[in-house]
């Protein structure tokens, strides 16, 4: 498939770009600097600069793709409007290029379900992880609502805590829950998981929740 990939230097979006060239895809890194992307895939990829908050920048990197994935987050805990900003501007593209699969990154700390036990339901999430992250889960909140109310084929893909370790081939995911006991997923898990959804007409506005 032809896709497009934001937030290709970051950990979820350099294992997307790394498993989906694996798979034979044609993948398009939409990056802010070139340079922050490993040497050796810039001739596998089409890699295009650009200011992703400007949808007239990045309409044409969407142009002509099947799915558009994006993995944008900001670095470190500071208030930041990266997810909205960012997917305000990449959903604008899109309308403007036609394209209508986005697959796109939140956390499942945000939101304490049926899902989760007694523990993590009534303790850990909104006592715990929700405090120490409000800010930056606010923004989420925020890009999520802005997900669900655009006239897209979407899949939220929500992962707990996330790790290094690499890839697992053994996650677990919910639809529309919390994966029970999900303590934390490794970042390429992620990755496999997006992959895996691109063509899976059953999760399209859905969330999709995924533990390692």
């Amino acid at each position: 498939m032809r896709l497009v990939v934001f937030g290709a230097t970051g950990g979820i979006g350099l294992e997307v770009v790394r498993q989906g060239l694996d798979l034979a895809h044609e993948i398009t890194a939409v990056v802010r600097s070139a340079s922050r992307l490993p040497a050796e895939l810039h001739a596998r990829l089409d890699v295009v600069e650009a200011d992703v908050m400007d949808p007239d920048a990045i309409t044409q990197a969407v142009k002509g793709r099947d799915a558009v994935i994006t993995a944008i987050g900001p670095r470190g805990r500071d208030a930041s409007t990266v997810h909205s900003d960012s997917i305000a501007s990449i959903i604008e593209a899109m309308r403007r290029a036609g394209v209508r699969r986005l697959l796109t990154v939140g956390a499942s700390g945000m939101v304490a379900d049926a899902g989760d036990g007694p523990l993590t339901r009534y303790v850990l999430k909104p006592l715990i992880v929700q405090r120490l992250l409000s800010r930056s889960y606010a923004d989420l909140a925020a890009s999520e609502e802005l997900v669900r109310a655009a006239d897209l084929d979407w899949t939220i893909v929500r992962p707990s805590r996330l790790t290094n370790a690499g890839r697992t081939n053994r996650y677990r995911t919910a639809r529309d829950l919390s994966v029970r006991g999900g303590m934390s997923t490794t970042r390429a898990d992620v990755a496999d998981c997006m992959l895996e959804l691109i063509g899976d007409r059953t999760s399209v506005r859905h969330v999709i929740s995924v533990a390692s």
